[in-house]
């Protein structure tokens, strides 16, 4: 996905501040629906190495998907289970969109004060912002696969039968095991990368309707 001769100086501080800000996203959430467990772990944290999972990392740099280490939560601290495991579900990828969004929005005033022509300190913050915006829709898009582990599935999984719902949660390691299988065979190569370009592109057209650019 990317030209990666340069771009690195860009891309791993993005991955790495996407990364971050989505899991701590997850643990937030849940401990505004009382659980204790993220906070108690240290998960609500800006502190990066408390997030990464190395291989979701490098195949966030390198490719534009991943994922981190997942917040620990106990759900039984929600007075809906269901309806709470979903809400911190979603908060992860929803904080990446709106930080997708963000970006994005800067790269707009950035351009539209500046011009498309950018130099020097201008045109590495527009590049920084870009790739923000980029690496925080991929995981966005990503996490949002109903896939087991995934974001996605826990949403899902809230509108499955109990006993549906307690059998995936108990397999959903082997979930994680052939979905890396999947990513390695470039099974989901097409799909993710018509997803993010709609997303992206979907953003891009907002920003650049608001700005009138």
């Amino acid at each position: 996905m990317f030209d990666l001769s340069f771009e690195l100086v860009y891309i791993v501080p993005a991955a790495l501040l996407a990364i971050m800000l989505h899991e701590s996203a997850h643990g937030l959430v849940s401990y505004w629906l009382g659980d204790p467990t993220p906070k108690a772990q240290g998960r609500i944290s800006l502190n990066i190495f408390r997030h990464i999972d190395i291989l979701g990392t490098l195949s966030l740099i390198f490719f534009g998907f991943g994922w981190a280490k997942p917040v620990q939560i106990n759900p039984r601290y929600y007075k809906n289970v269901r309806l709470g495991t979903a809400l911190v579900a979603l908060a992860g990828p929803v904080i990446n969109f709106i930080i997708a969004f963000l970006a994005m929005f800067v790269c707009g005033i950035i351009v539209k004060t500046a011009g498309y022509d950018l130099t020097g300190f201008l045109y590495h913050l527009n590049l920084f912002f870009y790739y923000l915006s980029v690496i925080n829709v991929g995981l966005g898009v990503f996490n949002l696969i109903p896939f087991p582990p995934l974001d996605g599935s826990k949403v899902v999984l809230s509108f499955l039968p109990e006993k549906s719902y307690v059998f995936v949660l108990r397999y959903e390691y082997f979930g994680m095991i052939a979905l890396i299988v999947l990513l390695f065979l470039g099974v989901l190569d097409v799909p993710l990368n018509l997803l993010h370009g709609w997303a992206l592109e979907a953003i891009s057209s907002a920003v650049a309707f608001i700005l009138n650019l």
